[in-house]
């Protein structure tokens, strides 16, 4: 893939994309929007948006990829991008892919029937069964038909993002069972929420189990129950997200990342890094 800056959203940090630059009228304020993407589409620039996306590919290949990992395109696949994952893609020329987003505000209030256990969030591709494909594609065309009457049922189409959450969570479910993985503790969702708002200066395992009234032995068990990892790797882990988010689309050095993310020095930071990912900060940044 092509590589180049994005310039149009001046940014601090990662570029991020607000919806009302895809819509095609100006003036409207919609939560909902939706596009058909067709034939060979390219976004060389990582970035992020502040809404969320859902992805029904009918056909194509490629590669889309979510927080510097790499998913192939393949027809009956359903792709969700989480507000603030970074993202990019190169589709082929016959590609065709129906394609839904979802204001911020919106996806707040349609959330509780997307139960997408917050820990596979960073991997939600799924493949679908064609029977499961056909239905979601049905829904998606009924909302595309209903977004183009004025005056728009909007409680229908909320109705209509409501089931196709449920229809995404009851898939989750079945492959949660036949894998044998237990349902995600509320517990562990708060956690992962808390280390979302406070990562940049907490990592004690500690902190977030005072935060939770538990101890923290007890919440390493609920993590290695539950994600089969240590609390501690679940904090580092979005540390190392955000580091390399840092690196690769803004433009700040590697030791105001490093100072931006809480280490004590740059080389406390290189060390890290390197740790996790075989790559030192600047060798990371200069990969294409």
């Amino acid at each position: 893939m092509r590589k180049s800056r994005l310039k149009e959203v001046p940014e601090v940090d990662v570029p991020t994309l607000a919806m009302n630059r895809f819509n095609p009228i100006a003036s409207d304020d919609s939560p909902l929007l939706f596009h058909e993407l067709r034939g060979a589409r390219q976004i060389d620039s990582p970035h992020k948006h502040d809404f969320f996306i859902m992805l029904l590919v009918e056909q194509g290949t490629g590669q889309h990829q979510v927080d510097f990992v790499d998913y192939p395109i393949q027809a009956y696949q359903l792709h969700l991008v989480f507000p603030h994952q970074v993202h990019q893609w190169d589709f082929s020329d016959d590609t065709i892919v129906h394609q839904l987003m979802l204001s911020h505000h919106l996806f707040e209030q349609v959330s509780p029937w997307y139960r997408v256990p917050v820990l596979q969030q960073q991997a939600a591709v799924l493949n679908l069964p064609t029977d499961l494909w056909q239905t979601l594609l049905h829904e998606f065309l009924c909302i595309k038909a209903e977004l183009a009457l004025k005056p728009t049922y909007w409680e229908l189409l909320y109705l209509r993002c409501q089931v196709i959450g449920l229809l995404v969570s009851k898939l989750l479910a079945g492959e949660a069972e036949k894998h044998d993985h237990p349902s995600v503790h509320p517990l562990l969702t708060k956690f992962v929420q808390l280390i979302e708002s406070h990562y940049r200066t907490a990592r004690a395992v500690s902190y977030y189990a005072d935060k939770l009234h538990i101890s923290a032995n007890y919440l390493n068990v609920l993590c290695k129950k539950y994600s089969k990892v240590p609390a501690s790797k679940i904090i580092q882990d979005r540390i190392l997200l955000e580091a390399k988010r840092l690196l690769k689309v803004s433009d700040r050095s590697a030791k105001e990342i490093a100072y931006e993310l809480g280490f004590y020095d740059h080389a406390s930071f290189s060390k890290f890094f390197k740790s996790q990912t075989g790559y030192s900060p600047t060798d990371f940044k200069k990969q294409p």
